[in-house]
């Protein structure tokens, strides 16, 4: 029997090319989700000021396991800080 694996390989790669969305993060007068790849969600997430930082949500189309912590696809403020410490150079280098 074989086993499902939503990684796809490498469970300690990071998919930074998969889609995510940031939300709950003022875009002018409004709170527009902005859908985009995982990589970039979290480098703008990152050029956020800290109250937007604390308010801001990242949702991954997969799961996502960081060591040491259960495979989640949502992320509420600095959970995407641990996030963005898995960041290499151009972020993309550390894709499945």
């Amino acid at each position: 029997m074989t086993e499902a694996s939503w990684s796809g390989g490498d469970a300690g790669a990071i998919a930074w090319t998969m889609s995510a969305s940031l939300e709950d993060v003022p875009r002018g007068s409004e709170q527009v989700p902005e859908v985009t790849s995982l990589e970039k969600a979290v480098r703008a997430w990152q050029e956020l000021a800290p109250e937007q930082r604390d308010a801001a949500v990242l949702t991954s189309e997969r799961p996502v396991t960081l060591p040491g912590e259960t495979p989640v696809d949502r992320f509420v403020g600095e959970a995407i800080g641990r996030l963005a410490e898995h960041l290499l150079d151009g972020g993309a280098n550390d894709q499945q």
